[in-house]
Parts: structure tokens; C-alpha cells; sequence
């Protein structure tokens, strides 16, 4: 088992009634575990940002490396991302029936 040590953190008032709340109400057993449960999704969400990070600096670098882009007709660009819009949209329609 990790060594357990105290530390003081400074909660708004909102924020300490909301962990005495979760307390109070059954959804956890001590302060010390609301806040030992925050700080895993911290982490977690944390992880998941350096990893979206890091694939954009991947994309970035294959873009870079794929060499320059050819000339961009806006007017056909636009009329395909209306085309996959319409059909995202109908899928999803079609998807809540």
C-alpha cells in the first residue's frame, strides 16, 4: 500500500459543501475519499489530454512531412462537407426512431 500522507487544500465554500454533500449522503465514506476519487479523473483526464497532444504533434509532423497541398477548389470543399453533414444528420435521425 502507497504511503498515505496529510496535506491542507483551500475549497470555496460551494465546492466543501458539495464534498460534504457526497459524504452525508452515503456516495462516499470520508472528505478523503471525494478527494482521492477527483484527483484519479484528474489523472485520468490529464492522460488523455497528453495523449490527444501527442497525436496532434504525430498528425502535425505527417502533414509536414506529406508535402505541400495542391490548390483547394472551396466551392467543391464546401459542397462535399454540406454532403457529409446531411448524411451525419440523417444517420442520426434515423438512428432515435
Amino acid at each position: 500500500m502507497p504511503t498515505i500522507e496529510k496535506i491542507s487544500i483551500a475549497l470555496t465554500s460551494e465546492q466543501l459543501s458539495a464534498v460534504r454533500a457526497a459524504v452525508d449522503g452515503g456516495d462516499y465514506a470520508t472528505t478523503s475519499e471525494v478527494v482521492r476519487d477527483a484527483l484519479r479523473d484528474w489523472q485520468i483526464k490529464r492522460d488523455m489530454r497528453r495523449g490527444e497532444i501527442e497525436r496532434l504533434r504525430q498528425l502535425w509532423d505527417e502533414g509536414l512531412q506529406s508535402g505541400q497541398a495542391g490548390a483547394i477548389d472551396m466551392t467543391a470543399l464546401r459542397d462535399e462537407a454540406r454532403d457529409r453533414l446531411a448524411k451525419a444528420r440523417k444517420a442520426v435521425a434515423g438512428g432515435r426512431r
